[in-house]
């Protein structure tokens, strides 16, 4: 394990035990098993820190929806299975790694006061994730998205749902709660967004092949 990732993962358990405004650098040098200055050697503020956990987790919940997408198409999930399997798989990665902290709430605040733009950086990242498993399952499957619906839009309506459940759950908990509620909203929406399969159009028939005058002469009526 290389000094970083001991670093990040005692910051983690620092940090979801104190809350971000009673966390400090020596605590997470202790728990580290560092000095303060070897940590202060890696990064140059508590803030910055911080900013290093919240990365982490973000690219941890991309893998998981990338993983969870890919397994669920493996598995001949129809559209509406394979987007709540990849959503779900995010959130839970995310909720997951705050579970049994009491200062959930403050930690979700402080990662748009101290890091709103990874917060920006990862949303893009998420629809851009989503657009592009929304348009290879509908290709793969012959489905076709109703007027005036692109896989981006249905990514960013996704989004929209998500965002609509996590008002009702704040910091997204209890998490199984949430994302039962969550997946109710997201097969409604994708049940209304998806039309029917493109059927393969019949081949037409071809003409009869009108028999060669020659051909079709009797060898007697030859002269």
């Amino acid at each position: 394990m290389s000094a970083r990732t001991r670093i990040l993962d005692a910051a983690m358990l620092v940090f979801r035990r104190h809350g971000f405004r009673r966390s400090s650098i020596e605590q997470a040098a202790e728990a580290a098993g560092l000095t303060r200055q070897a940590l202060y050697h890696h990064f140059k503020s508590k803030e910055a820190l911080f900013r290093a956990v919240i990365e982490r987790l973000h690219e941890e919940a991309l893998a998981a929806e990338i993983a969870a997408a890919g397994t669920a198409e493996k598995q001949g999930g129809s559209l509406a299975d394979v987007l709540v399997a990849s959503v779900s798989a995010k959130l839970r990665q995310l909720a997951a790694s705050l579970d049994g902290s009491p200062h959930v709430e403050e930690l979700f605040s402080e990662h748009l006061l101290q890091a709103r733009d990874l917060y920006q950086k990862y949303a893009a990242a998420y629809a851009d994730q989503l657009a592009a498993t929304i348009t290879r399952v509908c290709r793969k499957q012959g489905l076709v998205l109703n007027a005036g619906m692109t896989p981006r839009s249905l990514a960013r309506c996704v989004e929209m749902a998500v965002n609509g459940t996590k008002s009702v759950y704040p910091a997204m908990q209890p998490a199984d709660a949430f994302l039962k509620d969550l997946e109710i909203m997201l097969r409604t929406l994708i049940a209304g967004a998806v039309g029917p399969a493109k059927q393969p159009r019949a081949a037409k028939p071809k003409p009869a092949k009108k028999p060669d005058k020659k051909s079709a002469q009797k060898p007697g009526d030859r002269r």
